[in-house]
């Protein structure tokens, strides 16, 4: 016996499934997003990757937390490109957000700020879009930009001058990522590695007297190279104090 084709239930289930698919799957991956919880729509303190207060308001709060591009921290500070797929109540340019935390929402890749996630809707789109929680997503690694911002290397609040140091990078441009840290060690002629202590921050006991040499290693689709930046940080460095390094990457 044949079966009646149901041409409007199809109609419906294509319609279900149209929000899902991505729209340009050539330069942007596919996922979900969802929002945090935050009094003033901003960042938090105290995310993953210890930008602390930078990290509330970096990028005008257009911030959130990722899963799997966090990637132990390296992905900290990336930038990414967010657009929602649900066109009736989304702009196709949708909003350039800054990883400053980990998270994970219902099967999400961005757990957004409120600030951010209402950047993706039309206008007065905004409520109806956050209705919904969890919406599917579009997104591609974009360069960072901060114009009049040089690289910052910021002492992290839990140095303790002079037994302890860490810091962690601020305005951190381009599409490169930092994959190691060294600092000179003068009387012993070397570099002495720091150690990846969690999100972007790097630490070391006992370091090195004096003005701080430092480099660094970056990571970009142009391979790794390292940069070197004499009197990064200065020798009578504070706990919270940032250090402009002079260079922009």
């Amino acid at each position: 016996m044949g079966h009646a084709f149901d041409f409007s239930s199809c109609i419906l289930c294509f319609l279900f499934l149209l929000p899902t698919l991505c729209f340009s799957q050539d330069t942007y991956t596919c996922s979900r997003a969802t929002f945090y919880d935050s009094h003033n729509g901003l960042g938090t303190t105290s995310g993953a990757c210890g930008f602390g207060e930078f990290g509330r308001k970096l990028k005008g709060g257009n911030v959130g937390a990722v899963s799997k591009l966090y990637r132990n921290g390296t992905g900290c500070g990336a930038c990414y490109q967010v657009r929602c797929t649900i066109p009736q109540l989304c702009t196709h340019y949708g909003v350039k957000v800054v990883v400053t935390d980990h998270g994970e929402g219902d099967h999400t890749d961005f757990v957004l700020s409120p600030h951010g996630f209402t950047k993706l809707a039309r206008p007065n789109l905004a409520g109806k879009l956050m209705a919904h929680g969890v919406v599917n997503i579009e997104y591609k690694r974009i360069s960072c930009k901060y114009p009049g911002h040089n690289l910052m290397f910021k002492v992290h609040e839990h140095s303790k001058f002079p037994n302890y140091l860490a810091i962690v990078f601020l305005y951190q441009a381009g599409q490169k990522d930092v994959v190691a840290v060294e600092l000179w060690q003068e009387d012993s002629q070397e570099w002495r590695g720091m150690r990846k202590a969690y999100g972007g921050v790097w630490d070391m006991a006992s370091p090195p007297r004096g003005d701080l040499k430092l480099r660094f290693q970056v990571s970009g689709v142009d391979g790794q190279q390292w940069v070197q930046v004499s009197n990064a940080i200065r020798s009578n460095w504070k706990a919270g104090v940032a250090y402009d390094s002079g260079i922009q990457f």
